[in-house]
Formats: C-alpha cells, structure tokens, sequence
C-alpha cells in the first residue's frame, strides 16, 4: 500500500504565548495537490516550515511518504521546498545555479531542458546576469526553475505565485499542473484560488484543517 505524501496529525505550534497552529491536521496523496489559503499569519508558512522539517512543532506527528522528515540526503533528494530564501551564490550567473542544480542531483544539464525553463519563465535575456541583480519577480522566477528544473516527489511552495505578472502566474501554474501529471505532489500556500486551480491543486482553507 502505498503511503500519502503528507500526513499531519495533531500538529501544534505556537510563538510565546500565542498559538499559531491547533491540532492542524492534513493528508495529502502521493501524486495530488493541495494549496492551503487564509490571511496573513493564520499559520500557513508555519505549517510548510514543519512538513519541510525546518521547523520543530511543539506537538504533533508528521510523516513524508510513510518516514518522518529530516535534514538526510534521502528526504531532500525527495523534497524541494521554497519555504525559505534560496542561496545564491557570489560569481555564480543564474544559468550557472541552474547547471549546479542539476549536477548535483545528476542530471546532465545539457539535457535538462534549461534553455526551455529560462524561456517559459521569461528569464532567457537574464541566464547570464548574477541573481541579486535580479528584480524581486525575476528572483522568484529564477527560484522556480531551480524548484521544478532538479527531480523531485514532493514540492512545498509557500506563494509561488508572490510578485509574479499574469504571464508568470500562467506559466507557473502549467508547470505545476504537468509536474502532478508525472506523478510528482504539491503542497502550497497562496491567496490566488484561480492560480492554484489552474495549478491542479484542491485548495483548502487554514480554518479546515
């Protein structure tokens, strides 16, 4: 039998003396998707913060594909998170953090299909420039293809959709929507319904969980 992708249960987090998450509980199915919503600091990223285990809960269990989450090769060669900032590195072009991702989980980037990210994603005329140069949107763009380019089973994205032009949004959501097609699952936070519809995720709110 196989496991879900995500399984919480009885999840609790708070900050000092405020609770963020009560009793939160989630299942998510390995090849689907489920994009959570709600206002602002209602506990999403909180929530994708503990199933990418960057964060401890104070109580509650948390099961990726039927084992708990770790900071081990094996968890994130399956995982990819956007959940915090990515690191770029001094010298390195955008195409080059692209090439050392793919490296890095072995892919021949020659072959990644690289040159079809860069222009589905609007960045072909930026591959060569160093990512801080890069404007907020084009940064979260160029995080994107570094998430969607190397193999993965599970994506958490918290907002992929922030700072993005319709076109972005757009081209996001269909990649997303071919990644569940592959087998690959999703789990998401957004304040966009119609993005995380078009993306093939079931949107659930923070309330129901």
């Amino acid at each position: 039998m196989d496991h879900p992708a995500v399984e919480v249960s009885g999840l609790h987090v708070s900050y000092g003396s405020t609770p963020v998450l009560v009793d939160v509980g989630l299942v998510l199915p390995a090849g689907a998707g489920i994009c959570v919503t709600g206002e602002n600091g209602i506990g999403k990223s909180t929530l994708l913060r503990c199933v990418s285990s960057l964060q401890q809960p104070d109580a509650g269990e948390i099961r990726i594909f039927g084992g708990e989450p770790g900071d081990t090769p094996e968890f994130w060669r399956a995982v990819v998170t956007t959940v915090e900032p990515p690191t770029w590195y001094p010298g390195l072009t955008a195409r080059e953090h692209a090439e050392l991702i793919c490296r890095a989980h072995g892919q021949d980037p020659a072959g990644a299909g690289l040159d079809e990210a860069f222009e589905r994603f609007g960045l072909a005329g930026h591959a060569d420039a160093i990512p801080p140069s890069l404007s907020s949107g084009q940064k979260q763009r160029l995080t994107l293809i570094l998430a969607l380019i190397r193999p993965s089973s599970l994506l958490i994205l918290d907002e992929p959709e922030q700072r993005l032009d319709p076109d972005g949004k757009a081209a996001v959501a269909a990649m997303l929507a071919e990644y569940l097609t592959t087998g690959g699952s999703l789990l998401m936070a957004s304040h966009d319904d119609a993005f995380a519809a078009a993306s093939g995720a079931t949107v659930t709110t923070m309330d129901s969980l």
